[in-house]
């Protein structure tokens, strides 16, 4: 995934979620019948022409199939209620089908570079292949670049970095298909070893993709941060709460596409309890309506005395950081 894909508007409430389990539907559902066509007349097209590289696009476009019913019952479930067991939520079921999808991606790239692989032992072995593969290869290309540009804006628009996953994913086949079209021509112009060459090329970039989402993913599961600048955005936004004087150790985990937030609140110390708790309870609202915030978590500190939470600072004064 990519990081400038999801950008935050901090004066944008989320989208409700039901729109967006909407959208990922939809647009999910476009990717498997586009998928499903091209994979048929890939491999088709492929055997008939005797293309080892149109193959493994076909096959490419086949393993998109999988990754589309992963990612519509990924969609299903993450919008489910919180419940008992899951107080935050399912919304991490969207990181699982990343990490899914990533897995799916590197197992398809390995199998097209151990069979491209294979053939270049035997170059001997590599027939000559006809014209349709050239025009199938090309037809392929515009229709999954074409996916690509749909799915990416979707995912632009809800924010889910699953469909971000999956839109990339049909960016990798539009480049594949690129590569075995070039395969395919350089063996039309009688250099047969081109076609597999194509196919080992097409196997290494599904599977540097599928390492990297499956990498991302599996540190998003693991509570990796946001970034920086999202972290301000969300300090900001407490610091304008009326009430907070100061904020300190806000820590960030990401929960699916949102964001689980603790945070430090400094407040006058003479203030009541019911009224310091007034202002958390602001400050959550502020935050939750500006942010992708699912969630946060505040502790109350008496603004301008010693921080007890921190040993190491107990005899100076806290600053605003």
């Amino acid at each position: 995934m990519r990081a400038d894909d999801l950008v935050d508007d901090p004066e944008d409430g989320s989208l409700e979620a039901e729109a967006r389990a909407a959208a990922a539907a939809r647009s999910t559902w476009v990717s498997v019948g586009v998928n499903l066509l091209l994979s048929c007349t890939q491999i088709v097209a492929g055997i008939l022409a005797k293309s080892q590289g149109l193959i493994a696009d076909g096959v490419h476009s086949l393993s998109d199939l999988v990754a589309d019913f992963v990612v519509l019952l990924a969609n299903h479930h993450s919008q489910k209620d919180a419940d008992t067991d899951h107080p935050y939520g399912h919304h991490r079921f969207e990181t699982a089908a990343s990490l899914v999808l990533g897995g799916l991606l590197l197992a398809v790239g390995v199998g097209m570079v151990w069979s491209a692989a294979r053939k270049l032992e035997g170059p001997e072995s590599i027939a000559p292949v006809s014209v349709l593969a050239l025009w199938v290869a090309g037809g392929a290309l515009v229709a999954k670049e074409l996916l690509f540009r749909y799915m990416l804006g979707v995912a632009k628009r809800v924010k889910s970095s699953m469909l971000v996953a999956n839109a990339w994913h049909a960016r990798s086949d539009a480049a594949s298909s690129l590569v075995v079209g070039l395969g395919i021509a350089g063996n039309l112009a009688g250099y047969p070893i081109l076609d597999p060459i194509a196919a080992l090329i097409v196997g290494f970039m599904v599977s540097k993709m599928g390492w990297s989402f499956g990498w991302d993913a599996l540190h998003d599961l693991m509570d990796r941060a946001v970034d920086e600048q999202e972290v301000a955005a969300i300090r900001s936004t407490l610091l304008d709460t009326p009430g907070v004087l100061g904020v300190h150790d806000v820590r960030t985990r990401k929960m699916g596409d949102m964001i689980v937030v603790d945070a430090h609140l400094e407040v006058e110390a003479t203030l009541s309890i019911a009224a310091g708790h007034d202002i958390a309870v602001a400050a959550k609202q502020r935050v939750t309506q500006r942010h992708r915030v699912l969630n946060l978590m505040t502790h109350l500190d008496p603004w301008q005395q010693p921080d007890l939470d921190h040993p190491s600072s107990t005899q100076l004064p806290r600053t605003v950081h």
